[in-house]
């Protein structure tokens, strides 16, 4: 049994919770799990690309966000918020759309943090990425949770 499936089935146990404040935390730590995959899946695509030709890290980076983006929209809405219902086309479309414009809107925002931290307040910029996950990492919960993927069982 790998690692992932062991930790999945223990937040599993606290997500079917009856508990709605246990079962959001559960929430927000498989989130969690999600998102740091999603950075080293992203990395990789990123490095790869860099490796091949480093005048490529742009197109590595729009890639790497891509891939990382759908496998967020996978993982998000079907093991976070346990949705494995099939949806209709429209409504899959629909949620996957909302799933980029809000990680694409929180990359803007850390974009705009990075600037204002570091060029404005003069905050070191090695701290000022870890800085903005306190704010883009619960932004994207919510946006994911209750916009991008909301459905019956995930309010």
């Amino acid at each position: 049994m790998n690692i992932y499936k062991k930790i999945k089935d223990f937040l599993d146990k606290y997500n079917s919770s009856e508990n709605k404040y246990i079962r959001l935390i559960s929430q927000f730590i498989s989130f969690g799990f999600v998102g740091v995959l999603n950075t080293l899946i992203y990395l990789v695509i990123y490095y790869i690309f860099v490796f091949i030709n480093p005048k490529l890290y742009i197109v590595g980076g729009a890639v790497g966000f891509i891939v990382s983006v759908i496998n967020a929209y996978y993982l998000n809405s079907r093991f976070v918020f346990n949705d494995s219902s099939e949806a209709p086309k429209d409504r899959e479309t629909s949620r996957i759309v909302k799933t980029f414009v809000a990680y694409g809107c929180t990359f803007l925002l850390s974009t705009g943090l990075l600037y204002i931290m570091v060029d404005i307040i003069g905050i070191d910029e090695k701290l000022v990425p870890i800085l903005n996950l306190f704010v883009t990492v619960p932004l994207n919960f919510v946006l994911i949770k209750f916009w991008a993927l909301r459905n019956e069982t995930n309010e």
